[in-house]
């Protein structure tokens, strides 16, 4: 992932590889103010309302949660997502 750029991070889908869960694209990062590494990675969260209407609440993924980054699609495994 060294050369990955969070333009590209952002357009991969992520995955939960515990429920196969689609649960979006990653909308922001979380860094570390002294090393400037990642430590995890925000996707929105659920959709309400018939899917038309976001909950306003994020899903934060550590990092080390991360499984793969893949071409396509950033595989996690993460806690059941309500």
């Amino acid at each position: 992932m060294a050369e990955t750029t969070f333009s590209e991070l952002r357009r991969k889908e992520v995955i939960n590889v515990c429920d196969g869960a689609r649960l979006g694209c990653i909308s922001d990062l979380e860094l570390d103010d002294c090393t400037g590494e990642i430590t995890a990675i925000i996707v929105p969260g659920p959709l309400k309302l018939f899917g038309l209407i976001r909950s306003g609440d994020e899903i934060v993924i550590p990092y080390c949660k991360i499984q793969k980054i893949g071409g396509d699609v950033i595989l996690v495994q993460a806690e059941t997502v309500a």
